[in-house]
């Protein structure tokens, strides 16, 4: 039997990106935090100083896409949970924050170990290229669309 492999298409990449994003919110909603916050979260957390409310807030919306409103919420409901705190004019993530994500992180490990396991490095490589272009290209056709 032959399996003919479909090539990449918008369909395959949101069904592939949603189909791991379930896993990870699986984890996530165990502690109370929704897929945006944990991107806000992480967005604070990675970042190499603490960030204003505004430049986290900008950081994440070209992440996801979303309306700013939506992203003030998310930052809102983390600094409710403990997880941001304000230090002056600016956002830090809290140890709870951080261990959120360090405990989520290693929960996922295993699952997100089989998932990849045994895809050819060579494949991986192309696919991140490609990804890379396509990330690039709806990003240059969104900036033509919003004011």
């Amino acid at each position: 039997m032959t399996i003919t492999t479909p090539a990449a298409d918008a369909r395959g990449l949101a069904l592939a990106h949603y189909a791991a994003r379930a896993v990870l919110e699986h984890f996530l909603a165990r502690r109370g935090v929704t897929f945006p916050q944990q991107v806000a979260l992480r967005a604070a957390v990675t970042a190499e100083s603490p960030r204003t409310p505004d430049a986290l807030a900008a950081e994440v919306r070209g992440s996801l896409k979303t309306d700013p409103a939506t992203v003030r919420a998310d930052l809102d409901a983390l600094l409710a949970k403990g997880l941001l705190a304000t230090d002056g004019a600016h956002l830090r993530p809290t140890d709870a924050g951080r261990d959120l994500l360090a405990t989520t992180a290693a929960e996922v490990a295993p699952f997100t170990a089989r998932v990849w396991a045994g895809i050819p490095a060579d494949d991986l490589a192309a696919a991140g290229r490609v990804l890379a272009q396509v990330t690039a290209r709806a990003n240059a056709e969104l900036a033509t669309l919003t004011p």
